[in-house]
């Protein structure tokens, strides 16, 4: 088939030139997440603290705990690996965390805080007073308290054997 170059023109003649760019004018339109509340009405989450020794989890779910509101680890705010359970660390997730509550309509928090447990410490790591503290600095009221960690009432042999470990 022989195409001539007036048949090419025609061809692409049908395409349409684009718009003309002017300023275009946006409505200001404030997108309301969360629950409607009335002013000063508190709206309660769950922040669960995982405080172990080598990182602290900030993880903020609704009351009945199925959907996910935020959670922001230490690991996620600092570089260096030795650092992600500091309460500096833990600190920086909690001040993300609250800004996004603030940002759904969440304004008080129960706290459920939860150290490694099991055959693990029972006392939570460096991060889990920092980041409670964090928290409440960043206009989050505190409701309950609670400590979740894990308690075996009879559990499997600790690591180290019967004697323990020895240096």
């Amino acid at each position: 088939m022989d195409w001539s170059s007036d048949d090419r023109m025609e061809r692409h003649s049908d395409k349409l030139p684009a718009p003309k760019k002017g300023k275009v004018t946006k409505e200001e339109t404030t997108v309301q997440l969360g629950p409607q509340v009335a002013e000063g009405e508190l709206v309660f989450g769950v922040a669960h603290i995982y405080a172990s020794f080598n990182d602290t989890f900030v993880h903020v779910t609704d009351l009945s705990g199925r959907e996910t509101i935020s959670r922001v680890t230490g690991g996620m705010k600092v570089k260096a690996d030795r650092d992600e359970s500091s309460p500096y660390a833990a600190m920086l997730a909690a001040q993300d965390v609250a800004t996004r509550c603030r940002e759904v309509g969440i304004t008080a928090l129960h706290i459920k805080l939860r150290a490694t447990g099991g055959t693990g410490t029972k006392s939570p790591g460096p991060g889990a007073q920092s980041a409670l503290r964090a928290l409440a600095r960043a206009g989050m009221r505190i409701g309950r308290i609670e400590d979740v960690t894990p308690v075996p009432s009879d559990s499997t042999r600790h690591k180290g054997g019967r004697r323990g470990r020895r240096l």
